[in-house]
């Protein structure tokens, strides 16, 4: 009698509570306990059913050999189990690119947990598939698998000869490693240069991003019902924080990194003045001063706040007021996260501020934008002079 052996179709990873395998074919996700998985990986096509009873019955409830009987009737069943020598064509092994179409249909339909599947049998077929390696890391870190998130993301860098600014910032967080105190301007221009296209499409439907309302809500305490106000919206992006500000401003200028994205912000026709140009550098460099200086989820790419909240408090006029959004951290100062963006202590917002001789005005907690299905929650700032 042939030996029960795990369908070659099915894609098989470990988790937590035991092993998940997915079947290209029925699109179908099975979850394996842990005794389950045990028998899963028992089913190597070199053991008789007598076998698996002799090594598993043991580890089951009570001795029960039954248990392992039904298992595998059902494995049989849902095609986890086929005999040996008797795969059909309905149940072929795929290639790694048949695998790596697969994955990319999952991801787009959400199935997150099953690409994964998919593209861990795809770099395993074809370890040189640069883009797979890609893939393979960004939903390793959807689904939390950050160990295998790292491994990708470092293959992914060994075959990528022009290499990735982003990837390496994400990857000292995932190494563990002591962050920098802001991340390069070459990874900031190039995120932006690659999300520029779909940036407020994503932000605001995908991510239901809410940073320029809630910045609003401690702005308008610290100005009141003053008007015609001279507003500096520094790292402005698309412009979504200067549609805002628009309204209560006499002369809007709006700087930023990304030329990218600063094209975005021109064709709304809301600022009196654009400029590229890295934040602190200007902010140091201008003789100008301003009623606010607004920064809409910018500071996710700054650790240590002290040189920027210091260069911002200069510009400020007389009961001025510098607004400010990031994401909120519980580990003192600040952490850079799995993304690479920082999130930040809200004691390191009072520690800059007192150093940088500014009053907190407003200091406050609310959503900022979704990440992965989870709520991201926000830090808004209000600081004065």
């Amino acid at each position: 009698m042939p030996n029960p052996i795990i369908n070659p179709a099915i894609l098989l990873s470990p988790v937590e509570t035991g092993y998940v395998a997915y079947d290209p074919i029925g699109d179908k996700l099975h979850q394996l306990n842990p005794g389950a998985a045990l028998l899963a990986e028992l089913c190597d096509g070199t053991r008789s059913v007598d076998d698996l009873r002799a090594l598993a019955g043991p580890f089951m409830p009570e001795g029960s050999v039954d248990a392992i009987d039904r298992w595998i009737d059902d494995a049989m069943t849902a095609g986890l189990l086929t005999w040996g020598g008797s795969v059909s064509a309905a149940h072929r092994e795929f290639s790694a690119d048949e695998l790596f179409d697969f994955a990319s249909r999952l991801k787009s339909c959400g199935k997150v947990q099953t690409a994964f599947l998919c593209l861990q049998k795809t770099v395993e077929l074809k370890p040189d598939h640069t883009e797979a390696w890609y893939k393979l890391g960004d939903v390793a870190q959807s689904v939390g698998r950050r160990a295998e998130a790292r491994i990708a993301y470092e293959k992914y860098l060994e075959l990528e000869p022009g290499g990735d600014a982003e990837l390496e910032q994400i990857l000292v967080a995932l190494r563990g490693e002591a962050p920098p105190e802001r991340a390069p301007d070459r990874c900031i221009q190039q995120i932006y240069r690659d999300f520029a296209w779909h940036y407020d499409s994503q932000m605001r439907e995908d991510l239901q991003y809410q940073g320029p309302e809630r910045l609003l809500d401690v702005l308008m305490p610290v100005i009141g019902e003053r008007r015609d106000l001279s507003i500096l919206d520094i790292g402005c992006g698309s412009g979504l924080a200067g549609v805002a500000l628009r309204p209560l401003a006499r002369h809007l200028i709006g700087v930023d990194l990304s030329p990218e994205m600063l094209e975005l912000a021109r064709k709304r026709n809301i600022y009196d003045k654009l400029e590229v140009a890295e934040i602190t550098e200007w902010l140091e460099n201008t003789k100008d001063s301003f009623d606010v200086i607004a920064c809409c989820d910018c500071l996710i790419y700054f650790g240590d706040l002290g040189r920027i909240v210091s260069a911002a408090g200069k510009r400020l006029k007389k009961d001025g007021g510098f607004v400010f959004s990031m994401e909120r951290g519980d580990v003192h100062p600040f952490k850079l996260t799995d993304t690479g963006r920082y999130a930040h202590h809200p004691d390191h917002v009072r520690e800059a501020a007192a150093s940088a001789g500014l009053s907190v005005a407003e200091l406050r907690e609310a959503f900022l934008r979704m990440e992965y299905g989870v709520e991201v929650m926000g830090l808004y700032a209000a600081l004065t002079k």
